[in-house]
């Protein structure tokens, strides 16, 4: 809808998320980038109205002019500048206002230094918490934890054929498929056997979390796979490829004889 020239990203930041008191703020076009002064830039609609403000604007040749009220306070910005209108007063933000995908963008630190909101920065899951109200708020949003990753990994080689002494997506005994996702998911060069995982990887649990090992014996070790959580885990089998199965079942139950953790 508008022109781009003003616009500051420099590349997106996907893995950063906004949140305000205890909910997060959805941005249904732009979503918060990093600029050239590695500044976090947040769509400013979604934002101010998350905080209470009423938004407006109006387009003033090439550039947008927004304004936004809250009580006795009224912001006014326009893209292209480097400040905005604090009830008429000049707030310098250190970069030019612009605009990416239909949106507006101000820095977050805005909000914080000039607004008096403190923000919370939640490294692990890459979340900017707003404290609008002035307490302390846990994270609405969890990133991903690295089994839960690994485990979908692992699922997308569901149905893959057994091949004895296989390692590869064209077929994979038990131990090479173990070997495969912990080798190309998390960097992890494992045993080649299901004997040797047991006998020297990881530690013993004594019950298995998701991402853990499971291991199975008729005479001596003789199968492995990964626990998904809920009593399942999936592996290789010779009899039907990569699948899932249950740890309760009849079979896997009396041959099971226990878990690592790597």
């Amino acid at each position: 809808m508008f022109s781009a020239a003003h616009a500051h990203a420099a590349a997106p930041n996907e893995g950063v998320k906004i949140q305000i008191n205890d909910k997060l703020v959805n941005f249904p076009e732009g979503q918060p980038v990093v600029d050239t002064h590695s500044q976090l830039q947040v769509p400013n609609r979604p934002l101010m109205e998350s905080l209470g403000y009423q938004v407006s604007w109006s387009q003033e040749d090439r550039e947008v002019r927004v304004t936004m009220k809250k009580g006795d306070q009224t912001l006014v910005l326009k893209t292209g500048d480097t400040f905005i209108l604090v009830n008429g007063k000049k707030v310098e933000v250190n970069s030019m206002i612009g605009m990416e995908q239909g949106s507006v963008y101000i820095p977050l630190r805005f909000v914080s230094e000039t607004l008096g909101n403190k923000v919370q920065w939640d490294e692990e899951n890459q979340l900017a918490i707003v404290d609008a109200d002035g307490k302390y708020h846990a994270p609405a949003w969890y990133k991903a934890k690295k089994q839960d990753t690994m485990l979908q990994f692992a699922k997308d080689y569901l149905g893959v054929p057994y091949k004895w002494g296989g390692e590869t997506p064209v077929g994979f005994d038990c131990s090479g498929f173990i070997r495969y996702v912990f080798t190309h998911n998390r960097g992890i060069d494992l045993p080649r056997t299901s004997t040797e995982m047991y006998d020297s990887a990881g530690v013993a649990v004594a019950y298995p979390s998701p991402g853990d090992l499971v291991f199975f014996s008729k005479s001596g070790t003789s199968h492995v796979g990964i626990y998904m959580g809920d009593g399942q885990f999936i592996s290789a089998t010779s009899s039907h490829g990569v699948r899932i199965d249950s740890l309760a079942s009849p079979y896997w139950s009396n041959r099971y004889i226990g878990a690592k953790s790597i």
